[in-house]
């Protein structure tokens, strides 16, 4: 181990008030055998120098860390990671502490006094970002798999992490630089005897392509926040004890007493492989009662921008209800145990739990339906369809333009669009698409 170099020895006074050097706790708070300290900036090195030494890069090394006043602070793990072969493209280095609380607060105040600053939330990624190493789909993906709770928000966010809906993309845009490089060639040089080229029909193509991949019935989306299932009916139909039952833990309050639900109650559990919001919800009748009259429309505004409605009917005194839904809608007899279901619904007895089984894996079935990976990569953000909604519409008026002009301009916002998704878009693209392509010197 080296631990006699001096605290803070070869740093200047610049370097010391290294503005642009971050650090932060990577691994989980709370206590642990082992935390985790990254670093990145300028002064990384120096700054690691200054606590133990400088390792051989990206070789784990046994090191003291020192103190200010030469106290040990540590006996930690360090990697020395220069750029740009780094997470963010930057010096960094990573400090593997013992996790105890009072030796990440004492590594940190030192890293502070040799002149890094705590990291903003997200600072390590944009800087990667903005260093080149990812685009913003990837940075995404990874906010994505740090919040995974499912096997199937793993799958998706890794896809995109690894550069699928990326490589989706950058060859729409390829594609687009190819067509706004003839209209701009067609522009530039009217005067030159170019060949005519027709673009319609890759024009058409893209545009084809590209509204396939919007009429995706927000897979994407669904699996990365999950699934909204409401519990609708009429009073005392058993919707709260259901809602206890599939959660398995007392979520909502059962009472014998019609309209006991007034505002809706959630509950988050796991479906198969996606995870799910349970969305109880008051009774479905017509009342005068002014708090239980709210209650009930907001019940049926819930059902009606749910994923899915489980419309629960007590079997005993089945009552028809109306309901605005535009999801499917799964009918279900609930208190089986009390009468026999009609004939139709979906049997389940909350009290005792008979169909509960069979009630979950349709369920399951369903979200398992939903969370399908197979294909291209689906849409993951409501940014991500907006850009490629804009996109679409830039097409469209692209196909129908009447001069050249205004196709090149309907074309760059196409492109814009596709590039505010990725974070990637330039002149310097459409410039080097221009010369070689076409033979300008001729």
């Amino acid at each position: 181990m080296n631990g006699d170099m001096p605290f803070g020895a070869g740093l200047a006074a610049a370097e010391l008030r290294a503005p642009n050097t971050i650090f932060a706790l990577a691994s989980g708070a709370g206590r642990a055998a082992i935390a985790v300290l990254r670093l990145s900036g300028p002064a990384a090195g120096r700054i690691l120098a200054a606590l133990c030494g400088l390792p051989p890069p990206r070789r784990a090394s046994l090191r003291r860390l020192r103190g200010p006043a030469g106290e040990t602070l540590d006996h930690a793990l360090v990697l020395w990671l220069p750029a740009p072969a780094s997470y963010t493209g930057e010096d960094c280095a990573e400090l593997f502490l013992h996790g105890g609380h009072a030796v990440i607060e004492k590594v940190s105040e030192a890293l502070v006094a040799l002149g890094a600053r705590p990291a903003e939330p997200g600072e390590f990624t944009r800087r990667a970002f903005l260093n080149g190493r990812m685009d913003l789909l990837e940075a995404e993906a990874i906010a994505d798999l740090v919040d995974a709770e499912t096997e199937a928000q793993r799958r998706q966010a890794l896809r995109q992490l690894e550069g699928e809906l990326g490589a989706l993309y950058r060859g729409w845009a390829g594609e687009l630089r190819r067509l706004l490089a003839n209209a701009e060639a067609a522009i530039d040089f009217s005067d030159q005897d170019l060949p005519e080229i027709e673009d319609a029909p890759a024009l058409a193509r893209l545009t084809a392509a590209l509204a396939l991949h919007l009429a995706d019935d927000r897979s994407g989306e669904r699996v990365r926040e999950g699934l909204a299932i409401v519990v609708a009916g009429p009073p005392n139909a058993g919707k709260s004890s259901l809602i206890n039952a599939l959660a398995g833990r007392d979520v909502a309050i059962v009472a014998p007493t019609p309209g006991t639900t007034r505002d809706p109650v959630e509950a988050r559990i796991v479906l198969g492989s996606l995870p799910v919001t349970l969305i109880d919800t008051a009774g479905l009748r017509d009342s005068a009662e002014p708090i239980e009259a709210e209650g009930v429309r907001r019940a049926r505004a819930r059902a009606a921008s749910a994923d899915l409605v489980l419309a629960v009917t007590d079997a005993s005194c089945p009552v028809a209800f109306p309901l605005d839904a535009t999801a499917p809608v799964l009918a279900i007899a609930n208190k089986t145990d009390l009468a026999a279901p009609p004939a139709g619904l979906l049997p389940v007895s909350a009290l005792t739990g008979a169909g509960l089984p069979e009630l979950r894996a349709r369920l399951a079935e369903i979200a398992g339906g939903i969370a399908a990976t197979a294909g291209p990569p689906p849409l993951t953000r409501a940014r991500h369809r907006a850009a490629l909604r804009d996109a679409e519409a830039a097409l469209a008026a692209a196909a129908a333009a009447p001069a050249p002009e205004l196709r090149a301009e309907e074309l760059r916002a196409a492109l814009a669009a596709l590039g505010r998704i990725t974070g990637s878009v330039g002149v310097e693209d459409i410039l080097a698409t221009i010369f070689s392509s076409f033979c300008i010197g001729k």
